[in-house]
């Protein structure tokens, strides 16, 4: 996951689909960053991708099914944080999700979240399958 030479920050977890669970990880990995010094515009930005990329693992990948197991894993380094979110969902074609900016698109209730990831994050790669998200952030200077 992180091949920076000097020694990261990093930890794997599995969680389950329950909120706290979520908002736990998330703090780790925004303390992590703290310690490193990223902006608060990196920490806002980190926040408002994982919150989605968790939100859609639960609500889309699982069905909203709290029971089942949804993989984190992160590493924090002083150049970047990398995330990467796998559910055991059957996956998506993202290329197959309307453009959420689109006039007629614009009410939907849905369809945003990756939208966001990307807005938020320096780089963003799905799996072919649709179930796992690699995020990666650069630390702004």
């Amino acid at each position: 996951m992180c091949s920076n030479k000097e020694q990261p920050n990093r930890d794997k977890r599995t969680i389950l689909g329950v909120r706290e669970s979520f908002d736990e990880v998330q703090e780790m990995v925004i303390q992590l960053m703290e310690e490193a010094k990223y902006t608060d515009h990196d920490l806002f930005s980190v926040r408002v991708a994982f919150e989605e990329a968790l939100a859609n693992a639960l609500l889309h990948g699982h069905l909203g099914d709290e029971e089942a197991e949804i993989e984190v894993l992160w590493c924090v380094t002083k150049e970047q944080v990398e995330i990467q979110v796998i559910d055991q969902g059957r996956g998506y074609d993202p290329e197959a999700i309307p453009d959420p900016t689109a006039t007629e698109n614009l009410t939907l209730p849905s369809g945003r979240g990756l939208a966001m990831i990307r807005a938020f994050m320096s780089e963003v790669s799905l799996n072919e399958r649709g179930n796992h998200v690699t995020m990666i952030r650069h630390k702004e200077n």
